[in-house]
């Protein structure tokens, strides 16, 4: 009887036996409401595999796991501080695969020529000697990037400021140096960046100290400030000024009517869908549900931002254009309707600049794809695991 009496005092201060027991329906609610079915990364893959698989055939298993994989970086070296840095990752076993390009480059000028022949350069005036015209290519002694070793995944260290506060270097993927690189930015030259936050290829053009003016600009003010920010962190203060450098947050598209028929040489760096972030990262993910409209617009915007830049130069002036992203709508169609339209609205020809020499120079570096009809392209590769870069070069001629 007392046990009868233990038992029903003890049932009475357990409102609900089922609280004991696991409820999975629960589980899955909870699930359900915090973690999407499909996270913007893995409709990121789908979307490669079904798009890249042709595009690229028998390269796209390595490229993808490459893409899946740990990224390599190089470190930009900044020439305003002064405690030993080069030395020092020369000591880790880095190497400043830009001057080593010597060693690199035996460029098969007869082989550069036939492919070059070969492309179908979509212009009326193409260039009769290209090979003569890529082997001008020189790059300022003051831009520095090292990395480590093909095969090598070693991390560099973050850097660290000097006496004056300035960073040693700064980190990105080597492979968005190549864009810089390609512009042939010559002493003397204005150069407009049109699409620059973060701000890694803004500060390797300035980081050459051979730009009489360098206009950068990017739509978005938060971008804009965190640029800034990246300057500030580099440069001193005294080689900030309006004389040499104007930072804006315009509209892209638009200046072909704010400043055109002006610049030199001209960047566009395009938002693209930024493959490797796609799969690696949910957020900030242009593969979200809600950025599926954004998604699809892109090549639109990407082709504004192009002939705006194509405006902006002045005739003889140059045009790179480049994104991160392996997809041909975003690449190869967006240069090819932007030269077209370029004559046909605006009246200006443009002629090709084949890129082959420098890929040439590169090669033991980065990864390049092959037989791209137009511009080239740094695909990732688990031994150098670079880009996805493109790169197109432009010249305008009227």
């Amino acid at each position: 009887m007392a046990l009868i009496m233990e038992t029903r005092l003890l049932l009475r201060k357990v409102k609900d036996l089922r609280c004991f027991t696991p409820r999975r329906t629960r589980v899955k609610e909870k699930w359900a409401a915090t973690r999407p079915k499909f996270p913007p990364t893995k409709l990121a893959l789908q979307h490669f595999d079904a798009t890249y698989s042709v595009q690229l055939g028998k390269l796209w298993p390595s490229v993808r796991v490459a893409l899946l994989s740990e990224r390599k970086y190089g470190a930009l070296l900044n020439n305003f501080s002064h405690d030993g840095v080069l030395e020092d990752l020369q000591a880790q076993g880095c190497r400043d695969f830009i001057s080593d390009k010597a060693e690199e480059a035996q460029p098969c000028l007869e082989l550069s020529s036939e492919v070059e022949s070969r492309r179908d350069c979509m212009s009326t005036n193409k260039s009769a000697d290209n090979s003569q015209q890529l082997s001008s290519l020189q790059f300022s002694p003051n831009i520095k990037c090292l990395v480590f070793p093909r095969g090598d995944i070693t991390r560099f260290k973050p850097a660290k400021p000097d006496t004056y506060g300035l960073l040693g270097y700064y980190l990105m993927d080597a492979a968005s140096l190549l864009p810089c690189l390609a512009l042939d930015v010559q002493e003397g030259h204005t150069v407009l960046d049109l699409c620059a936050a973060p701000g890694g290829k803004t500060l390797a053009l300035h980081q050459m100290q051979i730009v009489r003016f360098l206009c950068v600009n990017d739509t978005s003010v938060s971008r804009t400030l965190r640029l800034k920010r990246v300057l500030h962190s580099y440069t001193p203060k005294e080689l900030l000024t309006v004389e040499k450098l104007r930072i804006t947050s315009f509209d892209g598209t638009k200046w072909g009517e704010i400043e055109s028929n002006t610049f030199d040489r001209v960047l566009v760096d395009v938002p693209c869908t930024t493959d490797r972030h796609s799969v690696m990262e949910d957020d900030n993910n242009i593969f979200s549900k809600s950025r599926i409209g954004e998604r699809r617009r892109l090549p639109q915007l990407q082709l504004e931002l192009l002939l705006a830049g194509i405006e902006a130069a002045c005739p003889g002036g140059e045009i790179l254009y480049s994104t991160c992203t392996l997809s041909q709508s975003q690449n190869l169609a967006v240069v090819e309707q932007a030269i077209h339209l370029a004559r046909q609205n605006h009246g200006i020809h443009l002629q090709v600049v084949g890129l082959r020499h420098l890929t040439q120079m590169f090669r033991n570096t980065f990864h390049f794809a092959p037989d791209l009809h137009l511009g080239e392209m740094v695909i990732p590769h688990l031994a150098a695991n670079f880009g996805p870069i493109y790169m197109c070069k432009l010249k305008r001629l009227t």
